[in-house]
């Protein structure tokens, strides 16, 4: 099993040093994204605190992008604001990864039979935004870049939507997947990686959407992210990482009105 190094919590301002916001971009938005990614790679701890005012001065702002930055994180179930106690990260959940689960297969089945519908109406291009990611994945794949590849395979799955003309129902699932990318970076960190495959998948998918087949779409989909069963039961082959989850969890004490 993996060790879990909580003896000593990094504090935000320690883990946002050297970070400089860019005036060319939103200032809430750059916010959220570099406390997003600080809670989903675990290097703020369920239950840790984050101070307003120690990421308004790391990042050198004011407290008012930073105070709609966790409002935002709390609308995506990354944070709690505690009234008079302060902000605290969310505990993981594994209903709630559940939960996420379900809604994303049920959502992106939809999405790749209707992507697959409407490729008999389009050019030949249709699928050129999938092809560009798929081949980008294998050269980060090549070098061993995980972290780029997430990126790259969230972004594929956001084209899907793209696709079937329904771009808007992407932020529906984003807006319930912290858990599925706790534990997916949990995965991770205990050497789950099935980068080669998992773009062999994505290929298949796209062959099917290429192909104007909705059935083989969805097969393909379902082969690839796995119906609710399938990720329970996975689940229940690993508990090695249930434990990890269970000692994150623990790791830091919070508020009473904070527990799951």
């Amino acid at each position: 099993m993996v060790q879990i190094a909580v003896d000593r919590l990094r504090t935000v301002s320690e883990l946002l040093l050297g970070m400089r916001l860019s005036p060319e971009k939103s200032k809430v938005s750059q916010i959220v994204d570099a406390l997003r990614a600080l809670i989903v790679e675990i290097k703020l701890l369920p239950g840790q605190q984050i101070s307003e005012l120690e990421v308004a001065d790391a990042l050198e702002t004011s407290k008012t992008p930073v105070r709609e930055a966790l409002i935002r994180l709390e609308d995506a179930g990354l944070v709690r604001i505690v009234p008079k106690s302060g902000t605290y990260v969310t505990p993981i959940r594994i209903d709630r990864y559940v939960e996420a689960c379900f809604i994303r297969v049920n959502l992106e089945i939809g999405a790749v039979r209707r992507a697959a519908r409407k490729s008999h109406t389009s050019d030949g291009d249709f699928c050129r935004e999938l092809d560009e990611g798929i081949a980008e994945q294998e050269e980060v794949i090549a070098r061993d870049d995980y972290r780029r590849f997430f990126e790259l395979d969230e972004a594929f799955h956001r084209a899907l939507y793209q696709l079937a003309g329904v771009p808007g129902v992407w932020w529906t699932v984003k807006g319930v997947q912290a858990d599925v990318d706790r534990v997916r970076h949990l995965k991770t960190l205990r050497n789950i990686r099935k980068g080669p495959q998992i773009i062999e998948q994505h290929r298949a998918i796209r062959d099917a959407i290429a192909a104007g087949s909705p059935a083989d779409a969805e097969t393909a989909l379902l082969a690839h992210i796995g119906g609710l069963g399938t990720e329970i039961e996975t689940l229940s082959r690993q508990p090695g990482l249930l434990e990890h989850i269970e000692i994150l969890n623990a790791a830091v004490k919070r508020p009473h009105l904070l527990r799951a």
